[in-house]
């Protein structure tokens, strides 16, 4: 499956990531794996300064948003991409490429997780850390899904969990609140917007299987 691919390719990429920061790329004289500052010149513009962490980052975020909504809903890819991702079986028996449309939501998927790396580094980091994202990856499974893979929805679902986890640290300094209860909250969240699909799932089930064996005990009966 191609979701379990990726979040096994994940590690190789980690690894590799720390071999380079460790090797090739590592800062000289640093004591720790990170790269050498990105020049000056590549910093993005930050937005009224300290304490502020604002940057151009949230720019580029919002013109790639309208991208892909442009992207999905008024082009032929796009229509193609909902629709094997709505149904593959569907799509191939239409003439579909069901691999080549896989091919091109993976492609496009790691180009924005490569621009979400670069928005980090060059707005904020300015250098390259082992370990730099604390998780936004996997957070983004859960925003595609809480978004219901809309692009606007999804927008909102990353204000929903950026907001959490921006509060979380001062929450628990000020309110003494374990930062815990935050992973908690998303979690909730997440089976709340889940279980209508879950129990649906769960009732097609149980009446496929009474009709079966409605059938089965027709045929006996005569």
């Amino acid at each position: 499956h191609e979701v379990i691919n990726t979040i096994m390719m994940n590690y190789v990429a980690f690894r590799l990531m720390s071999w380079l920061l460790r090797g090739p790329m590592q800062r000289p004289g640093a004591g720790k794996p990170v790269s050498p500052f990105v020049l000056e010149s590549a910093y993005l513009p930050t937005f009224f300064g300290p304490p502020l962490r604002l940057h151009a980052g949230l720019i580029v975020a919002i013109l790639a948003v309208i991208f892909v909504w442009w992207l999905l809903y008024k082009t032929t890819i796009g229509f193609e991409l909902r629709t094997v991702g709505a149904n593959p079986n569907a799509a191939k028996y239409s003439g579909m490429s069901v691999a080549r449309n896989i091919v091109i939501a993976m492609g496009i998927s790691g180009a924005l997780a490569g621009l979400a790396g670069a928005n980090e580094v060059l707005g904020l980091n300015h250098f390259l850390a082992e370990g730099f994202s604390p998780g936004y990856g996997f957070d983004s499974i859960a925003l595609a899904l809480l978004g219901k893979s809309h692009p606007l929805g999804v927008v909102l679902a990353a204000l929903l969990f950026g907001t959490l986890r921006s509060g979380a640290t001062s929450m628990q300094s000020l309110a003494q609140v374990p930062i815990d209860i935050i992973t908690t909250i998303q979690a909730l969240v997440i089976v709340f917007i889940a279980a209508p699909e879950i129990i649906r799932w769960l009732f097609r089930l149980k009446a496929t299987g009474e009709e079966e064996k409605t059938v089965i005990t027709r045929g006996w009966g005569s």
